[in-house]
């Protein structure tokens, strides 16, 4: 019975270094995620396929801008790609067109920003 007493009284003692370690416990693994976002960078593109414009997309006069965001893998393939934004019928096209991208090989995985124009000129 007396442990807890104890327990108590040293955690009222420590409190304020308690509280500081919590802290310092909580904002390392924030700190450790905002470096592991440094791993969305421009990796060069070794190779690009140009999307085809689709007929749908022409027939319609749709123009306009595809927003991607791609996961790169090591050897410079497309792992996933990812819509952000952009007309449905172009941002297929655009998905399919990036899916054969290649990169420059790297170590580790990257999260690549692509943005795509289509004009139906």
């Amino acid at each position: 019975m007396r442990r807890g007493p104890r327990l108590t009284l040293t955690m009222r003692r420590n409190g304020p270094i308690s509280r500081v370690l919590l802290w310092a416990v909580m904002l390392v693994p924030a700190f450790a995620a905002a470096q592991q976002d440094s791993s969305e960078m421009t990796r060069k593109v070794t190779s690009r396929v140009v999307p085809a414009y689709p007929e749908l997309a022409r027939a319609m006069n749709v123009k306009g801008t595809v927003r991607l965001q791609v996961v790169v893998a090591p050897n410079g393939s497309a792992k996933s790609v990812k819509v952000i934004g952009g007309h449905p019928v172009l941002a297929q096209a655009a998905e399919r067109a990036v899916q054969k991208w290649k990169w420059e090989r790297v170590a580790h995985d990257t999260s690549e920003p692509i943005e795509l124009r289509f004009n139906p000129e």
